[in-house]
């Protein structure tokens, strides 16, 4: 029933920058949270970064500083501005809408930070 859907991920060089939009079909206030995670080949998917219905933002430690979660509530969408990337961040990225305990998955973005 809801639709997540991922877009802004491409090849970029180490120390560079992209950002990651997510777009879900009904408003994100309809959210207990919007989360941005991503998963490396053979490795857990991990949280990256959360807003919370009320705008409360958090970091996984490694980002903080360097990436920055925001959002546009009239277009239903969720950012992921991330700044100087590393090598082994490399992965496909995920943005999470979490309503009522359920998860609601987008299909990914791939991102690629490679020289």
């Amino acid at each position: 029933q809801v639709q997540v859907v991922e877009s802004g991920g491409g090849l970029v060089p180490p120390g560079g920058s992209l950002k990651l939009s997510c777009v879900v079909s009904r408003s994100i206030l309809s959210f207990s949270s919007i989360s941005w995670y991503r998963q490396a080949p053979g490795e857990e998917r991990a949280l990256v970064a959360a807003i919370t219905i009320g705008g409360y933002r958090n970091y996984v430690d490694s980002v903080r500083g360097r990436f920055a979660i925001s959002r546009d509530v009239a277009k239903n969408m969720v950012f992921l501005q991330m700044n100087a990337l590393r090598p082994e961040e490399t992965a496909v990225y995920y943005c999470n809408a979490r309503r009522d305990g359920n998860d609601n998955w987008g299909h990914g973005t791939q991102v690629d930070i490679s020289a």
